[in-house]
């Protein structure tokens, strides 16, 4: 949908939605639109919002972020660290049971971590320093490491994409290359597949048997994490105009990501809370697909790049209020102190970019650009990237497709005319986009790394001097280098930064900040 249509949508609601009554079972009911539907519960297959919001309510992790991004012990008791940083020991609180009833053993979190650190750039690189993963008893995780790696509880407690998730042994064994369709978790919600209806509701209810951390300050993923209420309900609304009325007149409690031409009139409204959550905002991307033609060569890609113009990806997803978003954004969110301008030019006329796109070699190849039309940010990047990409030239075949064939079709290596795809655009949470620990988008490891493949050995050189540099400003400083590589092989195109307020009913309060998170936020009376 585009953001012009939402400006009349909405004016009936999703058939079978209904206002809570005023009963006690119905202030026990949290009822939330997500940004889509849930199409994959198996946090490490896939990168979605919703997988990620799901992940964090099923399952745990062994260490949780507070609001600053430090780590702080969450199913560990806590850590010996012992041998010069070579042997870390990690011990488990006790009373830490599965939705089972299953105890969480250590052998469980062994195959968890070593099943994450297939696909996840952070756990790619801490089980590349590790010798040894080993459970000595039920309580104990022991890493003995090649080299010393102090990130390793950062790594461990990572809460945005790919979450390294704490799952039983017996399910943390299948291949990370297939979904685990039985979420069963240790978190402090446990998922309702009875009650699932595809494209209208997702269920979970509080988890009896979750014991919460006994210390600490709740904040984002780390400390006591009390859910208060009793079950969440994510109401799969049809679209943006639909979910804002709904709102507004109380028949859900929390709006992921209202569109910004929704923002006044829900501002305006009393009943209602805007909140700017997230300052980190999302940063957008553009993906090429380095396994075929035409973007199997730097040159296309390069001159591909010149075409595509921030500003106007900004403005069409975000407004004309430059308070909103960002454009000259590299590929560090711009708080980042890692971030820089190196590199960054201003994008080409049409006339300059079909010219610079001949002299690449481009000679009139199909390029198949997938888009997920029921995802607003992804159908709007890709709808003006597209638009950028003709007028350059180039011979674009625009697939609209709902949001679950999208991430299917994105995973797909094979050529486009065989159900692969050339191009395509997506959206991270700036968090994520901080450093390039976690960073997906950054890596070159070639078939290990996200869609797109990118084969960059200039890329990880600079990621392994990054980890192996302890002085904090000096691994700062590098950002200039990543981003001067990235403008050589283009592992992304960055399409700038918007920031996504979310917004919920008065009297919800102490909402965790950075993400949608069903703990610890409570409806005030």
């Amino acid at each position: 949908m585009k953001r012009r249509d939402v400006l009349t949508a909405g004016a009936g609601l999703a058939a079978g939605l209904h206002a809570p009554g005023v009963n006690a079972q119905a202030a026990r009911i949290l009822k939330f639109r997500p940004n889509n539907d849930l199409s994959v519960v198996d946090p490490i297959w896939s990168s979605a919002f919703v997988t990620r919001h799901h992940g964090n309510a099923v399952f745990d992790t062994l260490y949780g972020m507070d609001n600053r991004l430090n780590p702080q012990p969450q199913m560990v008791e806590g850590h010996v660290v012992e041998n010069d940083g070579l042997l870390w020991r990690l011990t488990l609180r006790e009373g830490l049971r599965f939705h089972d009833g299953e105890p969480v053993r250590a052998r469980d979190c062994v195959q968890s971590i070593r099943r994450w650190a297939v696909v996840d750039s952070y756990g790619q690189t801490l089980m590349a320093a590790t010798d040894e993963l080993s459970a000595p008893s039920d309580r104990e995780i022991r890493f003995r490491l090649k080299r010393p790696f102090p990130l390793l509880p950062n790594a461990l407690g990572k809460a945005n994409t790919f979450m390294p998730a704490m799952m039983p042994e017996r399910l943390a064994l299948t291949d990370a290359g297939r979904q685990v369709s039985d979420p069963v978790g240790s978190g402090p919600f446990r998922f309702v597949a009875a009650e699932r209806v595809a494209g209208a509701r997702v269920v979970y209810e509080r988890f009896a048997g979750y014991v919460p951390r006994p210390s600490g300050t709740p904040e984002f993923t780390s400390g006591p994490k009390v859910a208060h209420f009793g079950r969440v309900e994510w109401m799969i609304l049809p679209d943006p105009g639909t979910a804002a009325n709904a709102l507004r007149a109380g028949e859900i409690d929390w709006y992921e990501d209202p569109l910004i031409d929704l923002l006044p009139t829900l501002r305006r409204d009393r009943r209602v809370v805007v909140d700017d959550f997230n300052p980190a905002g999302n940063m957008g991307l553009i993906r090429f697909n380095h396994l075929h033609a035409p973007f199997d060569r730097p040159a296309i890609r390069r001159a591909a790049m010149a075409a595509l113009d921030q500003t106007s990806l900004m403005q069409a997803i975000a407004g004309a209020d430059r308070a909103m978003w960002n454009d000259r954004v590299g590929v560090f969110v711009p708080e980042s102190p890692m971030a820089s301008d190196a590199g960054i030019a201003a994008p080409l006329s049409p006339d300059a970019a079909r010219r610079g796109l001949e002299a690449a070699g481009y000679a009139g190849e199909k390029v198949t650009f997938i888009s997920a039309t029921s995802s607003v940010g992804i159908n709007t990047l890709a709808e003006v990237a597209t638009d950028q990409l003709r007028r350059a030239g180039m011979n674009v075949d625009f697939l609209a497709m709902d949001f679950g064939n999208w991430l299917q079709r994105r995973n797909r290596r094979e050529p486009p005319d065989q159900g692969g795809w050339s191009v395509l655009t997506t959206f991270l949470p700036g968090l994520e986009m901080w450093d390039p620990a976690g960073h997906l988008a950054l890596r070159g490891n070639g078939a290990a790394a996200w869609s797109g493949w990118p084969d960059s050995p200039r890329l990880e050189g600079l990621r392994d001097q990054w980890f192996a540099t302890a002085d904090a400003g000096a691994r700062a400083a590098m950002g200039r280098g990543f981003q001067l590589a990235n403008a050589e092989d283009v592992a992304f195109v960055p399409a700038g930064r918007w920031k996504q307020p979310t917004a919920y009913r008065a009297g919800l309060i102490d909402l965790p900040r950075h993400m949608p998170l069903f703990y610890t936020l409570r409806r005030q009376g």
